[in-house]
């Protein structure tokens, strides 16, 4: 096995792998820090990733696709990075995450629609002022105010940085041909943001998950907004929600 520790949303982890294509994706994260705990993968891992690819593949109606083993493992290791620091407060949620002025907000949309997009409008409209900390998964750290953190895995991209911000807010992106902002309740849009939460298999870990989430709904400024793909996009959006 390849060992290293790593610290990724606030907690070091120690990554132990069979290839050492996940050391290398993980390497802006790297510390001699001690570990809060340990991740172990195996060949059963690699192979689970696989079937997952595959059922995603044909779920979206593409032939699957052949991915190489070290690049599955990378998978599985961020699985059971998310699985573990359910423990310390901590969820994985799919969505773009920015930070402007020492805040963070979170778009998330159904896949396609455009959130990479938006918050690339976002850095259009504020240059070097806004930091993209995570484009496809960011950690966010539930206490008295949730905290968005960087992590190694910056979607296909690969924009983000080993860095966190307070979140302000979170906005669900909706393709519209005017754009318009509202804010939303917790209640009205709960199916939508559960739903881009990452739930482990274990039902007590998916228990603590879903707890963590509706705290994170309660406390964050909720956003529905419906965009074109302008620059004014991101204005109406910053203007809605600051």
């Amino acid at each position: 096995m390849i060992s290293s520790n790593y610290e990724i949303a606030g907690r070091v982890v120690c990554v132990n792998s069979i290839y050492s294509f996940v050391h290398d994706y993980c390497r802006d994260y790297l510390t001699e820090k001690e570990a809060d705990y340990s991740v172990t993968t195996s060949p059963a891992d690699i192979e689970n990733e696989k079937v997952r690819s595959a059922a995603e593949d044909s779920l979206r109606g593409r032939q699957p696709r052949e991915y190489p083993e070290p690049y599955l493992e990378s998978l599985a290791v961020y699985r059971k990075i998310a699985d573990e620091l359910a423990g310390y407060g901590t969820i994985l949620f799919h969505g773009s995450a920015v930070a402007l002025n020492g805040e963070a907000y979170l778009f998330t949309a159904a896949s396609g629609t455009g959130k990479s997009t938006h918050a690339m409008l976002w850095k259009e409209l504020f240059g070097d002022r806004l930091t993209i900390i995570n484009d496809d998964k960011p950690l966010i750290k539930i206490g008295e105010k949730p905290v968005v953190y960087g992590t190694p895995y910056r979607g296909k991209h690969s924009r983000g940085e080993n860095t966190f911000a307070p979140l302000k807010a979170i906005c669900i992106i909706e393709r519209a041909a005017e754009n318009t902002i509202r804010p939303v309740t917790a209640k009205e849009v709960y199916a939508s943001l559960i739903s881009r939460v990452y739930r482990p298999a274990d039902a007590a870990k998916t228990a603590a998950v879903l707890k963590l989430a509706e705290r994170l709904f309660d406390s964050a400024g909720l956003y529905v907004l419906g965009c074109n793909m302008d620059i004014s996009a991101a204005e109406t959006a910053y203007e809605g929600m600051k």
